[in-house]
């Protein structure tokens, strides 16, 4: 397939596709998906060999959010059923990331529902990611609070915070679709503010809230030039309570299409497979570890995820390994200059050069809060094209803000 052999040899490059080769790979029939996922595979592994990054997330604020995003458990008006709690102390959330260390987690994200911190709420997360290194001075500590202040991405840096994650979550255009009460500018201003500080920066969407094929690639595109370090590919968990909870579009094969298009268009970034993989991929997510190279082990923020036994054995029985708290994620060339997945110059983005609120790291119950859903345009994907699997949809009873184990 010459569209294959001509996005590896771009991937292998860093170089970047064209909106019409990445709309190709959206488009390729199931006949063709596992030629797809293999030759996005090439490019995977000439970056990241065959490890996996092990991601856990700790909720330390969870529900009672102010903002409207259509698929956040978490949102203003939201009849789900979820755990509600405020601030979790330092000790907790400590106590809380390390489960997921112990399951061989690197990376633990701290995320806190709301529109964004105030200082007060800097100063809390800080003591928090200060008891965290102190407990495991490798972990990596990546932070998801919100929409930041000036000044405040400085300080969670000096804290010893390693990242910051804000989702761009959909394209610029039907963003108002899904979120009324901030903009898509806003997200914007927060990653960049991200960067400035010297944090690492990660960004990502959703999938499945019934966008079209040119939306799903213009958020690629705009995260391209972006330019962050890790790419999170969440998939819709339709929520009973929230104003997406009937939006069924996503079959296993479109899921892997996804992700491989996201490979393609950022080759050499840490793209993760995050909230949703096990609802939409179900027994396909062995075969999403030849795309992506990270995924959050065990639960999310507000519902249950696949055991985190299961996630390691999975991991192993695919041929792949846990990648080490001694191993460097990225690419030595973006490592060198701190950079994502691409240059901040123009024309760049992810992989084109030589260097390296509510959140949303997992968005169904603390990312980012948006509105209720406006009229989907035309080319949206067809209600039909997923069948609904409400029995795979738990609620999180467990781990941060209960009494009760993790699953880690």
């Amino acid at each position: 397939m010459d569209l294959l052999n001509t996005l590896v040899n771009k991937g292998l490059r860093r170089e970047s596709p064209t909106r019409e080769e990445a709309l190709a790979v959206l488009a390729t029939s199931d006949d063709d998906l596992l030629d797809v996922v293999a030759a996005a595979g090439r490019v995977r592994r000439h970056w990241f060999g065959r490890r996996v990054k092990l991601n856990y997330l700790v909720n330390l604020k969870s529900g009672l959010c102010p903002e409207d995003c259509s698929y956040c458990s978490q949102r203003l008006g939201s009849k789900a059923e979820i755990l509600k709690y405020t601030w979790l102390k330092p000790d907790q959330a400590s106590q809380a990331a390390a489960a997921g260390v112990a399951g061989g987690a690197k990376r633990v994200c701290l995320v806190a529902s709301g529109r964004g911190p105030t200082d007060r709420d800097v100063d809390r997360v800080s003591d928090t990611i200060k008891a965290i290194k102190e407990q495991n001075e490798a972990v990596e500590v990546c932070a998801c609070l919100g929409l930041l202040s000036d000044g405040q991405a400085e300080r969670l840096r000096e804290a010893g915070a390693d990242a910051y994650n804000h989702n761009l979550n959909t394209s610029e255009a039907t963003y108002g679709d899904i979120t009324t009460t901030h903009t898509y500018a806003d997200r914007v201003d927060t990653v960049n503010k991200a960067h400035a500080a010297g944090l690492s920066a990660c960004s990502g969407l959703i999938a499945g809230m019934g966008e079209s094929d040119e939306d799903l690639v213009d958020v690629v595109f705009s995260l391209r030039e972006l330019d962050p370090d890790s790419v999170p590919v969440n998939f819709l968990i339709p929520m009973e309570g929230t104003p997406l909870a009937k939006e069924w579009h996503l079959t296993p094969q479109r899921c892997l299409r996804i992700l491989a298009m996201t490979r393609f268009v950022c080759p050499d970034v840490e793209v993760r497979i995050a909230g949703g993989r096990e609802v939409h991929l179900r027994t396909m997510q062995p075969l999403a570890l030849h795309l992506a190279n990270s995924i959050f082990l065990g639960d999310y923020l507000t519902s249950e995820g696949q055991a985190g036994r299961a996630d390691l054995e999975m991991i192993a029985d695919a041929g792949f390994e846990v990648e080490g708290a001694g191993e460097v994620t990225l690419p030595e060339h973006r490592v060198a200059d701190r950079g994502g997945c691409g240059s901040h110059g123009e024309g760049a983005g992810c992989g084109s050069h030589g260097e390296g609120g509510g959140c949303g790291s997992a968005h169904e119950g603390g990312s980012l809060c948006g509105s209720a859903p406006a009229e989907k345009g035309a080319g949206a994907v067809p209600a039909v094209a997923g069948e609904p699997r409400t029995d795979l949809v738990a609620v999180r009873r467990r781990g941060a803000g209960t009494d009760l184990a993790p699953n880690a």
